[in-house]
């Protein structure tokens, strides 16, 4: 599983159209999902994303979590964090999930969040969707667990 977290001051999805969540000050989490992920990695991920300490405290650094500011999180299935760019000019999605499993794992992963903070949004997997957000900061980091360097 790979994921870029993105610190902000708002953000939503649009589906054809029509805003179909959206969150104030929190985390977006573009989430993509690769071959024999488990459920331990979807909790090991969530916990992640949850506990880091990317939110200022009172003395202006990065010490609290978006648990502890009492955010929201939306998170969004972007299976492109797997295209390949090595070769060519076209990405290689072969790293990814195929959608029935990604699907599966996309929902258990909004369940494990959804469990741990009581904020939690998704977009709508598969759908051609517009993400709208402002990045506070900004912000941005991407956690890949087995990835060196990351």
């Amino acid at each position: 599983m790979r994921v870029v977290i993105q610190r902000v001051k708002e953000a939503s999805v649009e589906v054809d159209g029509k805003i179909v969540s959206s969150i104030g000050r929190g985390l977006l989490v573009l989430a993509a999902f690769t071959n024999g992920d488990s459920e331990e990695e979807l909790s090991w991920m969530a916990r992640k994303c949850l506990e880091l300490r990317i939110f200022e405290d009172e003395a202006g650094k990065m010490n609290r979590s978006v648990l502890d500011e009492k955010g929201s999180v939306l998170v969004v299935s972007q299976f492109t964090l797997y295209g390949n760019c090595r070769k060519g000019r076209r990405p290689a999605y072969t790293a990814s999930a195929p959608a029935a499993e990604a699907l599966a794992l996309y929902g258990k992963f909004l369940e494990i969040m959804g469990a741990l903070c009581q904020r939690v949004a998704g977009g709508v997997f598969g759908a051609r969707m517009n993400v709208r957000l402002i990045n506070d900061g900004p912000v941005t980091l991407i956690v890949d667990r087995h990835a060196g360097g990351l």
